[in-house]
């Protein structure tokens, strides 16, 4: 991008928030509907037909802001293709309440509060301090930094597993995805905070679950399809998992009678970790800021790596 270009103009695919005009004023731009004078289209969710139908009318486009931080179902829906074209998610900008979630799924899981939500009974005694345990974390984006950050109090051992091994402020070491089974074998909690791509699908299958250390807990709060539902399933009922707390689930939503809702080991929360609530002013900030760094001839924050889907 080149250089500061008043008057830019960026429209909407389909009706935005309220708070849009006001946002497209303050950075400098100008509101336009979708077609020849677009330069930059700002995405707030809905069927992909539209946001095709959007592209079209709009040859001239060069950015396209996302709403939210995974990118899976635009990947999987080949919009990714086109050239020309610099693509941002929200990606970074709800870590905060998604790691405050992952951190709460960890505390009730290994504190048995699922069986013991269930219970009617009084029942024995049982729990494991989240005090300088094993926690391995698969994922080093931003969900899984501030969760890092969160377990800060806890004198924690972290690890985490990512595609390169460079060092993550707040783990003690960082392998990479080829170690995973050998890191597996040694953490009481795992936490799957990584992105939903080809490459990383069913990341966690029978074997993985399998080289899980026996008793250990497993969250996750990324996408359902990182973890194979059926093999997690044969973990928690043979009792080699301690335990499973899912905000994700493969299939999503997770029907009625699956046996994840009987489990007693199992938690399950319907994709709640960033409600709409609490990621609005989220978003409103992310679109914001990159409002003015387009219209700026900046770099802009979040974007896509087509190439890694993510």
């Amino acid at each position: 991008m080149s250089g500061s270009v008043p008057g830019v103009a960026v429209s909407v695919a389909r009706p935005g928030p309220d708070w849009l005009p006001d946002a497209v004023a303050a950075a400098g731009a100008r509101l336009v509907a979708p077609g020849p004078e677009t330069e930059g289209l700002l995405w707030f969710g809905g069927d992909l037909t539209d946001l095709r139908a959007a592209l079209e009318s709009a040859p001239g486009t060069r950015w396209v802001q996302l709403p939210s931080a995974g990118v899976d179902a635009y990947d999987d829906g080949g919009m990714f293709t086109a050239d020309g074209i610099t693509w941002t998610s929200a990606k970074g900008a709800f870590s905060r309440p998604v790691a405050e979630h992952a951190l709460a799924l960890t505390l009730a899981t290994l504190r048995h509060l699922p069986g013991r939500a269930r219970a009617r009974s009084w029942g024995e005694p049982a729990g494991t301090s989240l005090f300088g345990a094993d926690v391995l974390v698969l994922g080093a984006g931003g969900i899984a930094r501030t969760f890092l950050d969160l377990l800060a109090p806890f004198g924690t051992r972290n690890v985490v597993v990512r595609r390169r091994a460079a060092p993550v402020p707040g783990a003690d070491r960082t392998v990479t995805t080829e170690h995973l089974r050998d890191e597996l074998a040694q953490a009481e909690v795992v936490v799957v905070a990584a992105a939903l791509t080809t490459q990383t699908r069913a990341l966690l299958g029978a074997a993985e679950l399998g080289a899980m250390r026996p008793g250990a807990v497993l969250v996750n709060i990324a996408r359902g399809g990182l973890v194979d539902t059926d093999a997690l399933v044969d973990a928690l009922r043979s009792g080699h998992l301690g335990g499973a707390a899912l905000d994700v689930t493969d299939p999503e939503p997770l029907p009625d009678g699956h046996p994840l809702w009987a489990l007693p080991t199992a938690l399950v929360t319907p994709h709640t970790a960033d409600t709409r609530e609490m990621i609005e002013p989220l978003l409103r900030a992310r679109v914001e800021e990159n409002l003015r760094r387009f219209v700026a001839g900046e770099s802009l924050s979040g974007v896509v790596d087509r190439d890694a889907g993510y």
